[in-house]
């Protein structure tokens, strides 16, 4: 099969022009101790970012915010989630616990850490579990932002301890080694895990690193997907990045789309995943994974994308000589591309968008807003979505052609 590329960028421009309007942020000017960081209106006051707020910079106080969010976004709820996060921030500043100017607070205060954690979770219960319920097709008793890692991926838990240290602990501890390691670059630095962040030479490398480094590395307390959202926050959402500006890698298309059920789903049933490889690879591949899901669906386990080749007919050289250009200087990889790797293909395209429309900029930010805004609006993930009422059904593979992949298939 040969790949259609106009039907590729069609709907790619068409995501990123949803995601412009439709953003999907962590309320960071909510917070109760970073309001002063922000004007009356929610906008970062970019000029003041380097000002020390205490010891820190309000950089480097942001960034070790969003670490600690991105690693929780991996539970089932994204809005519960912002929302814990910030309530019990909020909770244990106004009892002096500053637990991002001082991580260690959150540990020696750990009993109150974790009262926190329950009182906050269950107020969330009780405002978020209808509206999760009906989003899910799901029951109310099984709402739950607690969660850990298993054979089967992430899984709800209710032991609060194991999810305090290992989900909250292990990004706070980042910065506290940064900072006391005697052989680290950025020891006493005023924004040691901002330097850290920057030191690497694209923001892919970075997301990598977040997770895989030997001595900082998170492991198991993070995914790829929080890993690349974490990018995709720091260099574009907020805009946070201080190194020399038009640096390529560290730029809207420098890192990989962050791949959490949502992406996966939208671009599964809109038929984008099947322009790139029939559904007999993604089966081989255990992308799909056969009567794993809701009611006996087809699970799509979209981070088991990563690594696997774009198999249908590219057509010309061109797209090969564009995805060689970004990978070498946008993402930064040494070594030279063999093949078109999947998830690397919204980076190709956009990079495309960007050159055919001059002064625009297209980046996976606002690609992947518009993902996530199909999927938590629309794209529900079971069998009877809001499909009449979405903005893509004229071109979704699904909805006009296919209704099994909607009906078939659940993240």
């Amino acid at each position: 099969m040969k790949i259609n590329w106009d039907f590729l960028f069609e709907l790619t421009n068409r995501l990123v022009e949803i995601g412009k309007t439709n953003k999907e942020l962590p309320p960071l000017h909510e917070v109760e101790p970073f309001k002063h960081f922000f004007t009356k209106n929610g906008a970062l006051k970019y000029s003041e970012l380097d000002e020390r707020d205490g010891k820190f910079t309000r950089r480097e106080i942001l960034t070790r915010y969003l670490l600690v969010s991105v690693v929780l976004d991996q539970g089932p709820d994204m809005i519960g989630v912002r929302e814990l996060l910030k309530n019990v921030t909020t909770n244990l500043y106004r009892q002096e616990i500053r637990i991002f100017h001082r991580p260690l607070d959150f540990f020696k205060e750990l009993g109150i850490s974790i009262e926190e954690l329950l009182s906050t979770h269950k107020s969330m219960k009780e405002l978020r579990a209808e509206d999760w319920t009906k989003e899910t097709n799901s029951s109310p008793e099984k709402y739950r932002l607690f969660f850990a890692q298993s054979m089967r991926g992430i899984v709800s838990t209710k032991q609060v301890l194991d999810y305090a240290v290992h989900r909250w602990g292990v990004p706070l501890c980042v910065p506290l080694l940064l900072e006391q390691l005697s052989d680290s670059p950025f020891k006493n630095s005023i924004q040691p895990l901002a330097d850290y962040i920057e030191s690497y030479e694209s923001a892919e490398i970075m997301a990598q690193q977040l997770k895989d480094n030997e001595t900082y590395g998170l492991g198991s307390a993070i995914g790829d997907k929080a890993c690349h959202l974490f990018a995709k926050w720091y260099v574009s959402s907020f805009g946070l990045v201080k190194r020399r500006k038009n640096d390529p890698g560290w730029t809207g298309i420098s890192y990989e789309l962050p791949l959490d059920s949502n992406a996966g789903r939208v671009l599964f049933r809109t038929g984008f995943l099947l322009e790139l490889a029939p559904i007999d690879n993604y089966k081989k591949w255990n992308v799909i994974q056969r009567n794993r899901g809701k009611n006996k669906t087809d699970y799509i386990r979209v981070t088991n994308i990563r690594g696997k080749r774009v198999v249908n007919d590219i057509g010309d050289k061109k797209p090969w000589k564009d995805y060689v250009f970004i990978t070498r200087n946008f993402i930064k990889d040494i070594s030279r591309p063999r093949t078109l790797k999947i998830q690397r293909i919204p980076n190709l395209l956009l990079y495309k968008l960007s050159q055919q429309n001059s002064g625009s900029k297209f980046s996976i930010d606002n690609f992947d807003d518009g993902l996530i805004y199909i999927g938590t609006n629309y794209c529900y993930n079971h069998s009877e979505p809001r499909c009449e009422k979405c903005p893509l059904n004229d071109i979704c593979r699904g909805y006009r052609h296919d209704r099994g992949l909607i009906e078939n298939f659940t993240t």
